[in-house]
């Protein structure tokens, strides 16, 4: 017997020695890591007196001349947008956290147009230092391949438009009456905005495919964005119940047509306009975003993100806390009113269930399931008038206006009235740029391609998609770890939906111009990650063999 202990001690030792060996620098290793620790808190004090001291000094110049509105803006975006050059990895994190707080931030710093564009001082300096990496390395920038010759016609397409529709509009603007004042539009600047908005964020493939490097960074990412989505959920009840109760006026004392209006004089602590008549029975709240509808689609898309974490992610914890961030989303889109959230928060868990295969993981569907259902049978049992009102508002909605008829009516209209096979302008159609010249409400996001590219932009936009979402497809079927096929196969589902869909124009405003883009550069970074993941199981097998 004790022959035999001393034997099996001897062999558990032998196979947890792999395990307990840990690589030691050497001297030389360990100063060679102090000299570039030194060397790189050196560079960020002298960076940060250097950026400081000229932000201050351009900002007391614009105090003086113009004012505080432009001197602190002006002084922040100076001080971000060194800092996203210097570090462009922290400004790609920076910028994915600000977008669903950015309206919140706007009107809290003060309502100005310039903040409405803040979280590009995050995205376009380290969108240039990354490229300029990637041609010192040689690498692409523009991900994955197979996108590249339908992003190439279509950019060239839109150059067309730009040079001839845009470039005709202002070198002969059209003909005002004897007694009307000169036309203050500028065409140029509308298409180069209207380009941004069409086709400037597509670089984020590129950029959140090199952010990535291994699986802890994606899972850093991963739960970055859940905490956020988090959040913002629950800030969402929190300005419902703030309006319920009273504390927050909303318009509930406004009269007339002032009753049925987002308003920003109605806000309520967190995001921008909102309604809150109920009396009425109209309620449309903004969350953190600066619009109601922005809101919404924001909870559309945090179901495919707090999804994706809730079946991926490794850790229970963090599968507990996807589950209460998919919990706050479910309950906003009762809140808010949002009458596109209710219908499709619901319909987009379900098709997840189904697309991802979900539904006969029992081992980790019904724990989720059963807490979901919880939550929201907790809600809607509290809430029971809340709920029927906003079933009611949804059904009536509906009745009146069928999506599907409104759909078609808008491409109706804007085929009859695009002046061109190649579109009517850059930015005719875009929100954005009404202040640079007249713009049309066109509320379907095709027929609004089509009116400000044509039809050739419009089929040129279509083959784009369609590539990446087939690529999507082609690399979420050849991943191998369940972990990272689940996520895969929920970002392709977010890819495919939004694709297609032209209820609306989420694809041109925050946060689904952002996330669409990013999140596809997340998915075609895990082949890779799955790789490295199969490689380091295999040295473990090879490890405990020894």
């Amino acid at each position: 017997m004790p022959k035999l202990k001393s034997k099996s001690s001897r062999a558990k030792k032998s196979t947890q020695q792999p395990q307990k060996e840990t690589p030691t620098l050497s001297l030389k290793d360990r100063l060679a890591k102090k000299r570039k620790e030194t060397q790189a808190r050196k560079e960020l004090i002298s960076l940060l007196t250097t950026v400081s001291f000229v932000s201050l000094f351009v900002g007391i110049l614009l105090f003086l001349t113009v004012g505080i509105k432009a001197a602190v803006p002006t002084v922040l975006g100076i001080i971000v947008m060194s800092i996203s050059y210097k570090y462009p990895r922290l400004a790609l994190f920076a910028f994915l956290v600000y977008v669903p707080f950015g309206g919140t931030i706007t009107y809290y710093i003060g309502n100005s147009p310039i903040l409405q564009l803040a979280k590009d001082s995050f995205y376009l300096p380290a969108l240039i230092a990354i490229w300029q990496t990637c041609r010192k390395q040689k690498l692409p920038l523009i991900l994955p391949s197979a996108i590249r010759t339908p992003l190439f016609i279509l950019f060239g397409l839109c150059m067309l438009t730009l040079l001839f529709i845009n470039g005709g509009q202002q070198l002969n603007p059209p003909s005002v009456g004897p007694f009307q004042g000169a036309t203050s539009e500028i065409p140029i600047g509308m298409g180069i905005l209207g380009l941004k908005v069409f086709l400037g964020y597509v670089p984020l493939i590129g950029c959140a495919y090199y952010l990535i490097r291994d699986k802890q960074d994606f899972l850093f990412l991963s739960r970055l964005q859940v905490s956020a989505i988090l959040i913002c959920g629950a800030l969402g009840i929190i300005q419902y119940g703030l309006l319920y109760t009273g504390i927050c006026e909303g318009t509930r004392n406004a009269s007339g047509a002032d009753l049925f209006k987002a308003t920003l004089d109605a806000r309520c602590y967190f995001g921008g306009s909102l309604v809150y008549s109920p009396s009425q029975g109209i309620i449309r709240l903004p969350g953190t975003f600066v619009a109601p509808w922005q809101w919404a689609w924001f909870l559309i898309s945090s179901t495919f993100l707090a999804f994706a974490a809730a079946f991926s992610d490794p850790s229970f914890i963090w599968r507990a806390i996807s589950l209460g961030s998919l919990a706050t989303v479910f309950i906003n889109a009762v809140v808010s009113g949002q009458r596109i959230a209710l219908a499709l928060v619901p319909t987009c868990f379900m098709l997840l269930l189904i697309l991802t295969g979900q539904i006969a993981n029992l081992k980790r569907f019904i724990p989720i399931g059963i807490g979901l259902a919880a939550i929201l049978g907790i809600a809607m049992v509290t809430n029971p008038a809340v709920v029927q009102e906003r079933v009611d508002s949804l059904s009536g909605r509906w009745d009146a206006s069928p999506p599907e008829e409104f759909i078609v009516q808008q491409f109706e209209e804007n085929w009859k009235t695009v002046e061109t096979p190649i579109g009517s302008g850059l930015g005719r159609a875009t929100n954005s740029a009404r202040s640079l010249g007249g713009t049309k409400l066109v509320e379907t996001y095709y027929p609004k391609v089509l009116y400000e590219v044509g039809i050739v932009g419009l089929l040129g936009f279509v083959a784009l998609v369609t590539t990446l979402t087939v690529t999507a497809f082609k690399t979420y079927r050849s991943i191998k770890n369940r972990s990272f096929r689940t996520y895969a196969a929920a970002i392709w589902v977010f890819i495919l939906f939004i694709s297609y869909n032209t209820y609306y124009y989420p694809l041109d405003v925050d946060p689904v111009a952002v996330y669409y883009w990013f999140f596809a550069g997340v998915l075609f970074k895990l082949p890779i990650l799955d790789k490295q993941e199969r490689k380091n199981e295999a040295l473990e097998e090879k490890g405990k063999s020894v």
